[in-house]
């Protein structure tokens, strides 16, 4: 019997289930929709309904990857778990005071600061001081350990944060407050920033830490009550989750460090578009995911992923590797709305998935991207594999009351009106992430997936005078592709500041050695086969006086004096490329970070059988389809994009259907299905 493994994919909107046979690498998707009181109810039915559909016994699956959105929706929506922070003593409102800034584009007169996840009352001083190079000169108070954890156990709280000064360099007190609190406050939860982020600044060190402990009951449990369902179903396949860095690991490290799952999906999602822009022999490409809900981009340079040290969820910085995703309010979901002075916006706010777009019927009342793309007739009357029925009156009526008639506009200029804006703010996201990290976006291709996105990515491209864009065969499920292509990946880091011209290299070494010997302990707990791991080393430099580093991967087995120069030039090759200088100052070493990688080869795609070439094999008929090139309505061509064989080649327009998304070729654009099923498309010039 063949061997299979599944990827699960829980987003807003639907649940995206990808059924790969490991043998053959042919694959089956199913979508269904998501249950947000009870995700895992989603992830149960998603893959009974794709196993039962496809005979395929639940002893035949070996893995199963799952993309959770259940720690950021945690965190977004203030849902966590009350949470407890011990802290050294005089560190009381190290959360109230935070940092002397404000998001972006807030008015200093109106802006109010967010409200912390944790008030000062329930953060309780310990007495204990450890300077910044290790040395403990003030001895642990174990007695007020204790009474701190009779006390929080007392108030109802779960879950407890600790997070010590300067404990990344020495983790004894911390350490020992797990004992100290395991014998007062057996069961709690516990989150030490030692093991969450072992790395200086107290205020993000924390406040990462804290969201830990925040998510992690809910998160724990949630995870545990899959792997009981799995073990009750008969399914023996280890569950593996995604990661924010673009890996996986197993629940037990997910359990501890819930945190590391913030952009789970998202983080598929970029490396589904590595993998497809690698099949298509493209080197460069930007990932262009829009859901329906949000829409994710993220910058992806020689096929390796852009990693940011700086990542925000919501309101609060996270200061963990993760994939360098600008995220915005703009989906299939995002809600077309009039200002107070009488302007057309479009999103942040979604109508979800419940009541989801007026179309569904299912009780949604605001007009939304995926109600304007049905009354321009860029979508049909069903979608996700007839799952749904669009009621395109209702759509027309919603535009037509809330929008047209109070902007005096015609029905259709209003509906194309709402993609145009949401065209810019993708745009504008995407500029974000290319060309103010000091990269040209007509450099790349776009690879465009997600239930919405191949039906704006060209017009977005157009915006960017981008030229290739990319549609990969199933778009709808790409997350969840993404998920079989990851590997695991787990990150290591001590902050260790080392200053010219004594950088004691030997010390450095011996601390690389610490973390290397902690993330081959990780690879053995995960049962990865020594000739399918790898370590690497990289560092975080800054010139003296920065506030702000730049992580530079390291070369050779050892760090000796001529690596370490090495490691500097390419520090100031890096500086230039993100900020567009360089300067002759001092260089310092700040962090020392290891990366351990395990290699999984689950996903090996199958290329599409060889057929006509014809694309009037795969011709359903036409219907009129606005496109502002064209001023109006034009008849466009409409192919079950399933049919459509390698070598096929269309000119625009026309529309590509399928079982999990629609792709839209603009007039003055021509596409052609690759090998592995990809559309490429490009200007026809």
């Amino acid at each position: 019997m063949d061997d299979y493994a599944l990827a699960i994919d829980v987003g807003g909107t639907f649940t995206d289930i990808v059924l790969l046979n490991l043998n053959t690498g042919h694959f089956h998707l199913l979508k269904t929709p998501s249950t947000p009181d009870d995700p895992s109810r989603g992830f149960i039915t998603g893959l009974s309904r794709i196993l039962d559909a496809n005979g395929v016994t639940k002893s035949q699956v070996r893995r199963i990857f799952h993309g959770t959105t259940i720690a950021t929706n945690a965190i977004l929506e203030g849902k966590g778990t009350p949470v407890g922070v011990l802290v050294s003593e005089g560190f009381k409102y190290v959360l109230e005071i935070g940092r002397h800034n404000m998001a972006r584009m807030a008015n200093p007169h109106v802006w109010v600061k967010p409200e912390r996840p944790v008030p000062p009352e329930r953060v309780l001083e310990i007495g204990e001081r450890t300077l910044f190079d290790g040395d403990i000169v003030g001895a642990l108070d174990e007695e007020a350990v204790r009474k701190a954890a009779t006390h929080l156990r007392e108030e109802g709280v779960e879950s407890i944060a600790v997070s010590l000064t300067h404990s990344y360099a020495n983790p004894a007190h911390e350490l020992r407050i797990r004992e100290l609190v395991n014998e007062a406050f057996p069961g709690a939860h516990l989150s030490l920033s030692s093991e969450v982020l072992p790395v200086f600044r107290e205020y993000e060190r924390t406040i990462t830490t804290v969201l830990n402990a925040y998510v992690m009951p809910r998160v724990s449990s949630y995870l545990e009550n899959l792997d009981r369902e799995l073990q009750g179903m008969g399914v023996d396949a280890p569950l593996l989750v995604m990661k924010s860095n673009g890996g996986v690991f197993g629940t037990e490290t997910a359990i501890r460090q819930p945190v590391q799952t913030a952009l789970s999906g998202p983080a598929a999602g970029v490396m589904a578009a590595i993998d497809v822009a690698g099949s298509a022999g493209i080197e460069n490409c930007i990932s262009f995911d829009m859901g329906g809900t949000s829409t994710d981009v993220s910058l992806v340079n020689g096929r390796t992923p852009t990693v940011t040290l700086n990542g925000v969820l919501g309101d609060w910085p996270v200061q963990l590797p993760m994939l360098d995703i600008a995220t915005i309010g703009a989906g299939g979901g995002s809600i077309a709305w009039l200002t107070a002075a009488g302007n057309l916006n479009v999103g942040p706010r979604s109508a979800g998935a419940a009541p989801g777009p007026v179309c569904y019927g299912l009780g949604g009342s605001e007009p939304t991207v995926t109600d304007a793309n049905l009354v321009l007739g860029r979508i049909q009357g069903k979608i996700a594999g007839g799952v749904l029925t669009l009621d395109a009156a209702a759509a027309r009526r919603a535009i037509e009351e809330k929008l047209a008639g109070p902007l005096g506009l015609d029905l259709h200029r209003a509906a194309h009106g709402i993609l145009q804006i949401v065209n810019f703010h993708m745009m504008g996201a995407i500029r974000n992430v290319s060309v103010e990290r000091g990269y040209d976006p007509r450099d790349f291709a776009l690879v465009a997936f997600g239930g919405a996105g191949p039906m704006h990515a060209v017009s977005v491209a157009r915006l960017l005078d981008m030229t290739t864009v990319i549609a990969p065969p199933s778009p709808g499920v790409a997350s969840a592709y993404g998920l079989l292509v990851a590997d695991f990946k787990n990150d290591y880091a001590r902050t260790s500041i080392r200053k010219p011209p004594d950088y004691d290299v030997e010390a450095m070494e011996g601390i690389y050695r610490e973390l290397e010997r902690e993330a081959t302990q990780w690879l053995d707990a995960e049962a990865v086969s020594a000739d399918k791991r790898a370590l690497s080393r990289s560092a975080d430099l800054r010139y003296a006086h920065q506030g702000s580093e730049v992580s530079v991967e390291l070369t050779g087995a050892a760090l000796d004096k001529a690596t370490l120069d090495s490691v500097i030039q390419s520090f100031h090759q890096e500086h230039r490329q993100i900020y567009g200088f360089s300067l002759d100052q001092p260089v310092e070493v700040v962090t020392l970070r290891v990366t351990a990688r395990g290699r999984l080869d689950s996903a090996v795609i199958a290329p599409r059988p060889p057929g006509s070439g014809d694309p009037s094999d795969a011709l359903l008929g036409q219907r009129p389809v606005y496109f502002e090139s064209a001023d109006g309505f034009v008849s466009c061509d409409i192919l079950d994009r399933a049919r459509l064989s390698p070598g096929s080649t269309l000119e625009g327009p026309a529309i590509l259907e399928n079982v999990d998304s629609t792709v839209v070729i603009e007039p003055g654009w021509r596409a052609t299905i690759d090998e592995f099923g990809n559309c490429i498309m490009r200007p026809d010039r």
